[in-house]
């Protein structure tokens, strides 16, 4: 692990690129994972040293140097979408070797510069809309902007 001391069990599963949160919530809920030998609980914590099991797999936490991080210039016609039964989604189009998540989403008619990475934390920061993270788009449009285009979005998008 990163730092050394606990973590809550489903943020180390998350962590080790297995699945997401809520995922491991279920995988634990399901009776599927022991921490040293004992079938655990939602809400446990993992300490250094542990020993976690998932489905009988013992996972390795994820260590600073196996952190993944792409810039992707996301062409049109691709999906920010992490959902498998997505045609075009963003995570078929990079084909890593590693469970990877976008941070923030492009249109699938927008083309542009995307993050992905494996580090669940980080995307969660970058998007949560109480750390007020300032985004600025460039947007190329195909008619003029009028004074009526402008008043309709202000209304749409406040």
């Amino acid at each position: 692990m990163e730092k050394e001391s606990a973590v809550r069990l489903n943020k180390f599963i998350s962590e080790s690129g297995l699945c997401s949160r809520r995922e491991a919530d279920r995988y634990i809920e399901a009776g599927n994972v022991f921490i040293n030998g004992k079938r655990a609980s939602v809400g446990d914590q993992v300490h250094p040293g542990d020993t976690v099991r998932v489905n009988g797999n013992e996972l390795e936490p994820l260590l600073e140097e196996d952190v993944v991080f792409i810039a992707l210039n996301k062409p049109v016609g691709v999906t920010s979408t992490t959902e498998e039964g997505v045609r075009d989604n963003i995570i078929q189009f990079v084909n890593h070797s590693t469970r990877i998540f976008p941070i923030g989403r492009l249109d699938k008619d927008s083309q542009g510069l995307i993050f992905l990475t494996n580090k669940g934390d980080l995307v969660n920061k970058i998007l949560r809309a109480g750390n007020k993270h300032e985004k600025e788009y460039i947007v190329t449009v195909n008619k003029p902007l009028t004074d009526d285009v402008i008043l309709v979005w202000e209304m749409v998008c406040p």
